[in-house]
């Protein structure tokens, strides 16, 4: 998913808090967010907590002199793919249903023509009220998208109920899914499978070989895929990113739990294996911690781990129409890429160059080149998002009318 403009509008409850941790979380996902602040809600979150996490100034004060030399309360309400309403109250809704603009929220928000999505939160007897319930028929009549609430404990002590604001990731999944809705789903019916991350491999309780994949890449094209209107089944080793909303994620440690978990997944019309799986494993890995002792340093024997980009490319029942692997190097990029082509007997491999210097291992940004049987085709620098959607894009096209 391209980059997209969100526009954050926090009520006054005491939910606001979890506005914060859904700043963080769209901005993970590569949005941008401004926020406008109702005073109500400034008694529960700060500005400069809000500021700080969007990186951008929080708008208050529909009548603040430097905002609003350029009628800012109109450019905020045009300036942007979605207008996200978190939480969103029982008088926020009642404005809104009413079309009231007395403060710089409600004139945002009846000044927007973006897509609007409410993720209510009040009191349970609040949300029952049959006003609250006329407005919000209202509201969805006019096209307005809701999310929860929920059901569960109330700020008020003892009490619990329907009323609760959904939590972050799932306001999240909401967001994604109201920015995709009327974008090409190219991959739309399709199965894909993607495997991400590390591989971690035990040499005793507490110690594991493994390696500095962060999945930012893997994880990126899944969520692509699934914005693309597939079907997805997220394999991933150990990372520290959240899941991808929207789509099914199988986690895992090792190469031989990854093995298991991609067979499966399968069938699958493409099958993109972006994980940097471990090319050993400890022979026998001990069921103690390991002590230091006067012999020195333990040997530790080596095997090989299952290969398993090259198990599914040359499937003879079952392959997946497309087979897609990475080679992640530090020299001879292509030349490497393309043995690995041959080895493995995928259809294509993403090249790229993770050397030290290059910032990729971990890093937001990929550079990355689409070598075949018939050609190599060199990419430019992108973040690893735009990475991820450009070979989604491709991978749809190649597949053409194919499907398991």
């Amino acid at each position: 998913m391209t980059q997209s403009r969100i526009l954050l509008v926090i009520g006054g409850g005491v939910a606001a808090y979890k506005a914060l941790d859904l700043i963080r979380r769209l901005k993970e996902r590569g949005h941008s967010v401004r926020a406008i602040l109702t005073p109500a809600a400034a008694e529960f979150v700060t500005p400069l907590s809000v500021g700080t996490l969007t990186a951008e100034p929080v708008f208050q004060d529909l009548f603040d002199l430097t905002a609003e030399q350029d009628v800012g309360h109109i450019r905020l309400a045009r300036d942007a793919d979605l207008v996200v309403i978190a939480p969103a109250t029982a008088d926020l809704l009642a404005k809104m249903a009413a079309g009231l603009a007395n403060d710089l929220a409600s004139t945002a928000l009846l000044a927007t023509t973006a897509p609007v999505l409410a993720a209510p939160a009040m009191n349970p007897t609040m949300w029952a009220h049959p006003a609250t319930r006329r407005n919000v028929d209202w509201l969805r009549g006019q096209g307005v998208a809701f999310v929860g609430p929920e059901t569960g404990l109330m700020a008020e002590r003892g009490e619990s109920g329907l009323g609760r604001m959904s939590e972050p990731l799932a306001i999240v999944a909401a967001v994604e899914a109201a920015l995709n809705r009327d974008r090409p789903q190219p991959l739309k019916g399709r199965r894909v499978l993607v495997t991400s991350g590390p591989t971690h491999e035990p040499i005793d309780p507490v110690r594991v070989l493994a390696n500095r994949s962060s999945g930012r890449q893997g994880h990126a094209l899944a969520a692509a895929a699934a914005a693309a209107g597939a079907e997805v089944t997220l394999v991933s080793g150990p990372v520290s990113i959240p899941d991808p909303a929207g789509v099914r994620v199988v986690k895992v440690e090792s190469a031989r739990e990854m093995q298991a978990a991609v067979d499966a997944a399968l069938p699958a019309d493409l099958a993109i294996f972006a994980a940097a799986v471990a090319d050993w494993r400890v022979e026998a890995d001990s069921a103690q911690k390991i002590k230091k002792g006067a012999g020195g340093p333990p040997t530790l024997t080596l095997v090989e781990n299952p290969d398993i980009l090259a198990g599914v490319a040359r499937r003879a029942e079952g392959r997946p129409p497309l087979v897609v692997g990475f080679a992640a190097e530090t020299e001879n990029v292509i030349e490497h890429a393309r043995s690995k082509l041959a080895r493995k007997g995928c259809d294509l491999i993403v090249a790229n160059d993770v050397s030290p210097d290059s910032g990729v291992m971990g890093g937001d940004r990929n550079t990355v080149a689409l070598v075949s049987a018939e050609e190599v085709e060199r990419w430019d620098a992108m973040s690893k998002q735009a990475v991820a959607e450009a070979l989604v894009a491709r991978f749809a096209a190649l597949l053409g009318g194919t499907s398991a």
